[in-house]
């Protein structure tokens, strides 16, 4: 989970930066995908826990 809001956190300060700051609009777009690479690491971990133990 800390992993989950590091990113979370990365991505919306890399969004900021890059849509205030002119010229940087590429932040943004990696700020984006942080978040989309954010919720996957999520669902991949929630996944995995709901397995039954053999």
């Amino acid at each position: 989970m800390v992993l989950f809001l590091l990113l979370v956190l990365v991505a919306v300060a890399l969004g900021i930066v890059g849509a205030v700051v002119k010229g940087l609009l590429y932040l943004l777009v990696i700020g984006v995908v942080v978040f989309l690479g954010a919720f996957t690491v999520l669902g991949i971990r929630m996944r995995r826990a709901r397995r039954p133990v053999r």
